[in-house]
C-alpha cells in the first residue's frame, strides 16, 4: 500500500540538508582563512627564529666556540623531531653548520634574504652583516598541513552531533509551525451534513485565513442547499400525508361499496399504491429529520425501553403475522448518548426491512446482547457483497420483490452515525448459511 505523502518529512530533510551544506561551506571557508593565517604566523615565527639564531651563531663564532668553519659541523639536539631545520652556509654556498635533521646537501634555494619554496619546505634565508654567512631555516610543508588538518577535524567533529540535533530542532520547529494547519485540517474533516458550522478563522495565522474564509463560504452555500433540500422534503412529505390519507380512505370506502369484480380489484390496486405512497412520504419525513442531525444527544438516555416498545408494537401488528422473535441477554443495558425518538426510528426501519424482504415463512430475530449490540436477523437468500456495499445509500435496493422505497437502511445508517455508532450489514447472517443481518454498535 502506497504511503501518504507528508509535508513535514521532506521539509525536515531539506532544511537539515541545507544546514549541513552551509556548515560544510563554512568549514571550507574557515580552513582557507586558517591556512592563510597559519602561513602568516609560521612565516613570522620562522623569520624571527632565523634572525635570533643567526645572531647567536655569529656570536659563538666570534668567541671561538664553533669548530673550523671549513669543516661541516652538526648541531646535535635531544629532540626526536625538529619542526625547523637549518643550514649555515658561507658566501660560496658551502654548508658549514647544520641542525641534526637538516640535509647534508645545501638547500635548493638561492642565497638571498627572504622566503623561498621547495617541493617539501618553505625556507627563509638571512645574511650576516658582513655577508660572509647565510643562515637558512626550513619549515616543512607537512607541519603546516598537519596544523590545518587538525583544526579542520576539530570543526568537523561537531557536525556528527549537529545532524541529529538539527533534525530534532527542525522537527520541533516545523511541528509547532504546522500545528495551526493540522488544526484547520481536523476542523475541516469534522464537517459533514450534520456539522456545517463555520470555521473559527480568527485564531489562525494570516496565511491560513483565506483558506478558512473560502471554506466558510463553501459551507454557507452547502448549508443553504441542504436546508432548502430538507425543507422541501419535509414540507412535501408533510403536505402529502393529509391528501394521501384522504384519498386512501375514499378508495377503501369505494372498494367496500363496489361488488366483487374487476372494478373492485382495480380499487384495491389503487389502495395498495396509496399505502405505498403514504409510506414513502413517511420515509421522506424521517429522512429529512435524519439529515437535520437528530441522532446525537449531550445527555445519556436508557434506550432499552424504546427497543422493547417498538418490538411490542410490531408483535401486536397483524402485518407481522407473528414472525417477530425478541430476546435480550440477562442484565443487558443500553444507556447511550442518543436521542430516544431517533433510536426508535432506527429500530423501526430495521425491523420493517427484515419483515418486508425476509422469507415470509421464517421468523425475524431481534436480540440485545450483553455488550449492548443489537442484532436484527431475517432468513432468505444471501445478498451479494457488491450489493451490500450500496444498500446504505438512498433509494438503493437489493434484488428483492418486496415493497419498499430504498430509504430505510439509509435513514438508519445516517442516524446511527450521528450517535457515534456504526450500522454493519452481513449476508449470510453470522453463523448461518443464508439470511441477512443488521447489527447496531453504539459506543458506551
Amino acid at each position: 500500500m502506497k504511503s501518504e505523502r507528508s509535508i513535514t518529512r521532506p521539509l525536515i530533510l531539506a532544511l537539515t540538508t541545507v544546514m549541513v551544506i552551509f556548515w560544510l561551506l563554512a568549514i571550507g571557508l574557515s580552513i582557507r582563512v586558517m591556512q592563510h593565517e597559519f602561513d602568516e604566523i609560521f612565516d613570522s615565527a620562522q623569520q624571527e627564529t632565523t634572525e635570533r639564531l643567526l645572531a647567536l651563531i655569529i656570536d659563538d663564532m666570534a668567541q671561538g666556540n664553533m669548530d673550523d668553519p671549513r669543516s661541516v659541523a652538526i648541531l646535535r639536539t635531544a629532540a626526536n623531531r625538529e619542526y625547523l631545520t637549518y643550514q649555515v652556509r658561507d658566501a660560496s654556498g658551502k654548508v658549514v653548520l647544520r641542525s641534526n635533521d637538516a640535509s647534508a646537501e645545501p638547500f635548493q634555494v638561492p642565497l638571498k634574504t627572504g622566503f623561498h619554496d621547495t617541493d617539501t619546505a618553505r625556507i627563509y634565508t638571512e645574511r650576516s652583516a658582513d655577508g660572509s654567512l647565510f643562515l637558512q631555516v626550513a619549515d616543512r610543508f607537512k607541519n603546516r598541513r598537519e596544523a590545518v588538518r587538525e583544526s579542520a577535524a576539530t570543526l568537523l567533529i561537531p557536525l556528527i552531533a549537529l545532524i541529529p540535533a538539527s533534525i530534532f530542532a527542525v522537527w520541533f520547529i516545523v511541528s509547532r509551525a504546522m500545528r495551526p494547519l493540522d488544526t484547520l485540517r481536523q476542523d475541516i474533516g469534522t464537517k459533514d451534513g450534520g456539522n456545517l458550522a463555520p470555521l473559527a478563522g480568527n485564531s489562525l495565522p494570516k496565511e491560513l485565513r483565506p483558506i478558512a474564509r473560502s471554506v466558510n463560504l463553501l459551507l454557507d452555500r452547502l448549508r443553504a442547499a441542504l436546508e432548502a433540500e430538507r425543507e422541501f422534503t419535509a414540507n412535501s412529505a408533510h403536505e402529502l400525508r393529509t391528501p394521501i390519507a384522504g384519498a386512501l380512505a375514499q378508495t377503501q370506502r369505494l372498494a367496500e361499496e363496489l361488488g366483487p369484480g374487476q372494478t373492485q380489484l382495480r380499487a384495491r390496486q389503487v389502495e395498495t399504491s396509496l399505502i405505498n405512497l403514504g409510506r414513502l412520504a413517511e420515509k421522506l419525513l424521517q429522512l429529512s429529520r435524519a439529515e437535520a442531525g437528530i441522532g446525537g444527544s449531550a445527555t445519556p438516555a436508557d434506550l432499552r425501553p424504546v427497543l422493547d416498545m417498538v418490538v411490542s408494537d410490531f408483535e401486536r401488528d397483524s402485518r407481522s403475522h407473528g414472525r417477530l422473535r425478541y430476546s435480550a441477554a440477562k442484565g443487558a443495558t443500553l444507556t447511550r448518548n442518543a436521542d430516544m425518538d431517533a433510536f426508535g426510528i432506527v429500530i423501526r426501519n430495521l425491523i420493517e426491512n427484515a419483515l418486508t424482504h425476509g422469507d415470509p415463512e421464517m421468523p425475524v430475530n431481534v436480540s440485545l446482547e450483553g455488550d449492548g449490540v443489537i442484532r436484527v436477523v431475517n432468513d432468505g437468500p444471501a445478498v451479494r457483497e457488491i450489493d451490500i456495499q450500496t444498500l446504505k445509500k438512498r433509494f438503493r435496493r437489493g434484488k428483492t420483490t418486496g415493497a419498499g422505497s430504498g430509504l430505510g437502511l439509509a435513514i438508519a445508517d445516517r442516524i446511527v452515525s450521528q450517535m457515534g455508532g456504526t450500522l454493519e450489514l452481513f449476508s449470510p447472517a453470522s453463523g448461518e448459511a443464508s439470511g441477512f443481518e443488521a447489527r447496531i454498535i453504539l459506543p458506551a
